[in-house]
């Protein structure tokens, strides 16, 4: 483990509300490591977790297609200070702020935030406005500029003291940055199992 913070469980994450009111906007400890102890994360998580290519294609694929975004909030504000940090902005710097449920089988699986500093939304990148309920690892991992830093994780627990994993890491597009955050929820696994089932109603 690279630093001497303690990787802990902090915080909530209701599937009602937005990433804006959990712990991945606060003082979470993002913790990296060459190796991932199984004390911290149980290895059935690695293959979703840690894979380093494009999450939309691989639950488009776990889910036959049965997938979508649904943005909860977009908006120009603050990034936290830990955010600004890490995207090396200055803290009171403004960016388009864009946090969403990945579904499955209408099912939330995962939960993302991007930060987006204005000097990214330049040239090819301005289109990064107007993603809408498209994906945005669709255009990363279409881009031949791209670039992406190390994984960053940290670990939550819902209402129900459940275990969740989370990443962060920052893309570089053409040099510029951005900070993608996402929580991946229990149910993520019963989609991996073959168990999950469509929601109705």
């Amino acid at each position: 483990m690279q630093g001497h913070k303690r990787l802990s469980s902090l915080g909530s994450v209701h599937p009602e509300n937005s990433i804006q009111e959990t712990t991945m906007q606060r003082a979470t400890t993002w913790q990296s490591f060459r190796i991932v102890p199984h004390s911290v994360m149980p290895v059935q998580w690695n293959p979703w977790v840690l894979d380093r290519g494009s999450l939309t294609q691989r639950l488009v694929k776990a889910s036959s297609g049965a997938f979508k975004v649904r943005v909860t909030s977009l908006e120009w504000a603050c990034p936290t200070t830990d955010e600004s940090q890490k995207l090396c902005t200055g803290s009171r710097q403004k960016a388009l702020i864009r946090e969403v449920d990945l579904l499955c089988l209408d099912r939330v699986v995962v939960r993302a935030r991007s930060v987006i500093p204005a000097a990214t939304l330049t040239g090819e990148e301005r289109q990064l406005r107007h993603l809408g309920s498209r994906p945005l690892g669709a255009f990363l991992f279409s881009s031949r500029a791209m670039l992406r830093e190390p994984l960053e994780l940290a670990v939550f627990r819902d209402e129900h003291r459940r275990m969740m994993y989370g990443r962060r890491s920052v893309f570089l597009l053409h040099g510029k940055p951005l900070l993608v955050s996402e929580i991946f929820l229990p149910e993520l696994l019963s989609l991996s199992s073959g168990t999950m089932t469509k929601r109705f109603g």
